[in-house]
């Protein structure tokens, strides 16, 4: 057998190449997006010149020369260049707890710390959810009693001296376990075969997002019972709290809609094959799938019912931002009024962003469960 023409010939083999590297690091960082040419490197420069020195000023004002302790009526922070957080704390009890009294707020601290050791507990997930949701029905419960009294020797105290943080904790608890169960009813409802069940599920979504919210806690509070009849008296807290049930459950309702609609129609086909009758499909197989769906969306809108509580306070129910307004009227304080709503601020702050990284890990822990399930 002859020999192959040199231009048929195989080369000889050469060493794999190697991928190239894959940048990454802080210098990686700034060479990709900060100084990738000299005039985005001088814009780096001068942004960054105007930050450090805006930094600085708010860490002066707020730190270095803020005034921390002023027991003589705020007389120290009249004469002071930077911060007055001294009206924190001389007024930090009616801010967390309005006008509750003084010698009983010890009920509403305990509130406020069974709320958030059993969020922590919640947040950690090693309870069931079944677990979960009794503890949470039972720290409503018994907020509840604690503030309003009444039980166990505890002098009865009148939801028109509520408010402050319990309050707001309240409200927020009531609306969503309230308004999550009838947002899924509405939800199902206008997907319904049922004409009129359909009808009414649609009107009241959609008058109720037609309307605003303060206009629906108006009604709720003060136009409702020139309807009711004289012997029939509702307390102004539960009216105002049925307004902001219907109103979240009225946007909730929508996005639990959205899950349902994304949900493919073999898995209700596969469950009606089994044998499986309405109801139990809904509550085993549709609605825990519709719901791990829309979770960022349904965290939103709790998220929102958590911040719509300010609007308890035109209603004369001073909740945390309530509080804060009565807090600052006084007249040795009133010129305060930066500090307190920035503490108000933190507080808002830290709650909605603790509730948001809760929500991004739920939806994690679904995106794991269905790349192990496919």
């Amino acid at each position: 057998m002859g020999t192959l023409p040199r231009s048929f010939a195989r080369p000889a083999s050469s060493p794999p190449r190697r991928p190239p590297a894959d940048a990454r690091g802080v210098r990686a960082f700034a060479q990709a997006h900060l100084f990738q040419s000299p005039l985005a490197g001088l814009f780096t420069f001068l942004l960054g010149a105007v930050v450090i020195v805006a930094l600085w000023h708010i860490l002066r004002w707020s730190v270095v020369d803020a005034v921390w302790y002023a027991p003589d009526n705020g007389a120290a922070c009249r004469t002071a260049t930077g911060a007055c957080w001294a009206v924190i704390v001389e007024k930090y009890r009616v801010i967390l707890f309005g006008a509750y009294p003084y010698d009983q707020q010890w009920r509403g601290g305990l509130i406020v710390a069974i709320w958030l050791a059993w969020g922590a507990v919640s947040a950690t997930r090693l309870l069931g959810v079944g677990t979960r949701l009794t503890g949470w029905a039972l720290v409503f419960a018994a907020s509840i009693l604690l503030l309003g009294g009444g039980v166990a020797g505890l002098e009865r105290v009148g939801t028109d001296l509520w408010g402050g943080l319990p309050l707001t904790f309240i409200i927020f608890g009531g609306t969503i376990a309230g308004g999550l169960p009838l947002a899924i009813l509405l939800a199902i409802g206008r997907r319904s075969e049922l004409p009129v069940v359909r009808l009414l599920c649609v009107a009241t979504i959609e008058g109720v997002r037609g309307i605003p919210l303060l206009a629906l806690l108006f009604f709720a509070a003060l136009i409702l019972p020139l309807f009711l009849p004289p012997q029939l008296t509702v307390d102004k807290l539960i009216r105002a709290e049925i307004g902001m049930i219907i109103f979240f459950a009225a946007y909730a309702a929508e996005v639990v809609r959205g899950g349902l609609q994304a949900m493919p129609e073999g898995q209700d086909e596969a469950a009606k094959a089994l044998g499986l009758g309405y109801w139990l499909r809904m509550r085993k197989i549709i609605l825990p799938q519709a719901l791990a769906i829309v979770v960022p969306a349904l965290f939103n809108d709790i998220i929102r019912a958590f911040k719509n509580t300010t609007f308890f306070s035109i209603l004369g129910l001073f909740d945390v931002l309530g509080a804060t307004k009565a807090a600052l009227q006084d007249p040795n304080w009133v010129r305060y009024g930066t500090e307190g709503y920035l503490f108000v601020f933190l507080l808002y702050f830290i709650i909605c962003s603790a509730m948001s990284l809760y929500g991004g890990s739920i939806e994690r822990d679904n995106q794991r469960r269905v790349r192990r399930a496919t």
